[in-house]
């Protein structure tokens, strides 16, 4: 294997398990979610559902898109979009601000994924 090919390889491989883990790691951290941001069940629901909706809805539409305009721009697009989002997650003050960044999350790995 070249090693072009090795190191695409690896990033991808990185990042598909970035993207996956995000859904996982989150449903752990609720119970310190909820206590550090004062949250109801409710709110917890939109944590998780918010990145899982928009990540089901947008993975079709992102993979014509990376089709039609190249998949490596928009897979660093995504990739940095969900960077962001989750430096953004991280620091949220206060339960919506989590959900709006676990939504834009979901946009990212949803980029990332196709």
């Amino acid at each position: 294997m070249k090693p072009h090919a090795l190191r695409t390889f690896v990033v991808t491989g990185i990042a598909l398990f970035m993207v996956t883990l995000d859904n996982l790691i989150v449903t752990n951290a609720l119970p310190a979610i909820r206590e550090d941001l004062g949250t109801g069940l409710e709110g917890l629901e939109w944590t998780v559902n918010a990145y899982t909706l928009t990540f089901a809805v947008l993975l079709l539409p992102a993979a014509a898109v990376a089709d039609r305009h190249g998949r490596r721009r928009l897979f660093m697009a995504g990739l940095a979009l969900f960077t962001l989002a989750s430096a953004a997650a991280a620091l949220a003050p206060g339960i919506g601000a989590l959900v709006a960044a676990r939504a834009v999350q979901g946009v990212g790995g949803a980029i990332v994924a196709p």
